[in-house]
């Protein structure tokens, strides 16, 4: 029986969620779903304490690996590119240049590093600049759900 797309969805959300336990285990922030300037969403990006930027594309199955050709897309936007999967996905998959990442709902380890691919200072800057308006936002509206705020984005 095929998972639905509810259940798809939540597999990644999943994911996501573990990832960013992770993330915050070793003094990283991270932010979902982030937007990126050519139209493009990141699943998980992450600011270190330096200013540098990776990002983590989530894959809760080979199929949603194999229907999503748009990834090579985020590399414009970060220093590092991770995949993160479920245990038992097929790591042989992952292209040898991006991190690889296990997952589950809970936590999740680096089981490879991504290759370094630096950013340039402009892009750096309006990349930064867009993760701390984000998260910031999204600080807020947990503050204040109430309030209308415009997205810049």
């Amino acid at each position: 029986m095929e998972p639905s797309e509810g259940a798809k969805l939540q597999a990644g959300v999943l994911l996501a969620r573990g990832v960013c336990r992770m993330l915050a285990a070793h003094g990283l922030a991270g932010v979902t779903e982030v937007p990126l300037a050519n139209g493009r969403r990141a699943d998980v990006m992450t600011l270190d304490r330096t200013g540098d930027i990776a990002i983590v594309e989530v894959k809760s199955s080979i199929e949603d690996f194999r229907s999503d050709h748009k990834w090579p897309d985020y590399r414009e936007f970060c220093d590092r590119l991770f995949f993160a999967v479920p245990e038992h996905f097929p790591v042989e998959l992952i292209p040898d240049d991006c991190g690889l990442i296990i997952a589950d709902g809970f936590g999740a380890e680096i089981v490879r590093q991504a290759s370094e691919h630096r950013l340039v200072a402009a892009r750096r800057k309006a990349v930064t600049l867009r993760f701390a308006h984000l998260a910031a936002q999204r600080l807020q509206r947990l503050a204040d759900p109430g309030a209308v705020m415009e997205t810049v984005w």
